[in-house]
């Protein structure tokens, strides 16, 4: 699995930026991991390129890994296909977390939310007026299989990479880092949303006409295709707030 999130680190193994570099370094990681760009069972980069993505040296990593393995997050294997792997699994969802989740982020939910739509409605422009090579078609493609041919309990870790890899199809890393932020934001609150057949299959459809829009270089449908998608999960979400 490794291979195919390769693109998506740069979106959430940024450089840390601040004072405290052990515990940023833990965020970044834990991001990683709520966002599905590595989830349960996949090796985190080795240790040599994650300290360098991460611009922090191996014994600010190492101790940051060690604090994620005591915490049961992630998990040490020695040998040749030894490495860091990912232990923790998403809880399934819950109409009681969501509502935890949703009084957590108060006031500023709507302001969440208003955020994901400028940003992934931009991206999703952005991306069907750029010339995307036969390697970046195919990644989205690919992205979007995994989302239509997911189960249920892996569902909502393809359908955070779908919406990241049009994020960095942009071509524009502060963008692709904004929408990874901004989904963290609201990551607790998609994941706890029950999983409904239909509102999965409603939701898939949405993904191909976005996928159609941008491969065909259509803006303005490939704009209009995410408003429709981020909207119907929006009012998804304000329905089992009641």
């Amino acid at each position: 699995m490794e291979a195919q999130v390769d693109r998506q680190f740069d979106s959430v193994f940024r450089p840390v930026r601040t004072g405290n570099a052990f515990e940023e370094t833990v965020e970044r990681i834990l991001q990683a991991i709520k966002l599905g760009v590595v989830g349960h069972g996949d090796r985190l980069p080795a240790e040599r390129d994650l300290a360098a993505r991460l611009n922090v040296s191996r014994e600010t990593l190492r101790e940051a890994l060690r604090s994620l393995q005591q915490a049961g997050w992630v998990q040490a294997r020695r040998g040749r296909y030894g490495g860091t792997f990912v232990t923790y699994r998403l809880p399934a969802p819950d109409v009681g977390e969501l509502r935890r989740a949703a009084q957590d982020l108060g006031a500023e939910l709507e302001d969440a939310l208003t955020l994901r739509l400028v940003l992934e409605t931009g991206a999703a422009e952005l991306a069907a007026r750029r010339d995307l090579t036969e390697d970046q078609r195919t990644y989205l493609r690919q992205r979007l299989a995994d989302a239509d041919n997911a189960s249920p309990d892996e569902y909502r870790q393809c359908d955070s990479r779908f919406h990241l890899a049009i994020g960095e199809l942009t071509g524009s890393p502060s963008l692709a880092a904004g929408i990874a932020e901004a989904r963290i934001r609201l990551n607790d609150l998609l994941n706890a949303i029950p999983m409904l057949g239909r509102n999965i299959d409603h939701a898939s459809d949405q993904h191909r006409a976005m996928t159609r829009a941008i491969l065909a270089g259509d803006s303005a449908a490939a704009r209009r295709a995410t408003e429709e998608h981020l909207e119907a999960t929006a009012a998804l979400l304000r329905a089992f707030l009641g």
